[in-house]
């Protein structure tokens, strides 16, 4: 799946995303000003969270709740690790056993530690407002 959007339609590729992914683990790919949290903050969104999404780049994780208090989501921020072992370190194990949605940015950088089911979300700098996305499903 391709798609090629500008960034006025990413709450509809949102939208998209989510009927069109077979599980809850999605891995994010894209140099830096790609996108990812900006899209990963639409995602959440939509799913309904109750709080706007933000980079979870100095904490590693953040954890969304639904308007209910249910847990919705996990996003990670995986750039400023330096190995795999700071994300089993930080109980990444634990958050894969969880039923909730995990977005992870930099998935890369422990590619080992990844599930093999994971949807791997690849996200391309077309120019100032387009972005195109290719969504690889295992």
């Amino acid at each position: 799946m391709k798609i090629t959007f500008q960034l006025s339609e990413i709450q509809k590729v949102a939208q998209q995303l989510i009927k069109a992914v077979p599980n809850k683990t999605l891995c994010f790919y894209g140099q830096m000003g790609a996108g990812k949290t900006t899209l990963i903050k639409t995602l959440l969104k939509e799913l309904g969270a109750k709080d706007a999404g933000s980079s979870p780049t100095f904490g590693l994780v953040n954890e969304y709740s639904d308007v209910h208090g249910k847990l919705l989501a996990y996003h990670f921020d995986f750039y400023r690790l330096n190995d795999e072992s700071e994300a089993l370190d930080m109980g990444l194990e634990d958050y894969l056993g969880s039923s909730a949605w995990l977005f992870m940015e930099w998935p890369e950088k422990i590619s080992s530690l990844l599930p093999e089911d994971a949807v791997s979300i690849f996200l391309h700098f077309v120019d100032e407002n387009t972005r195109s996305i290719e969504l690889n499903v295992c």
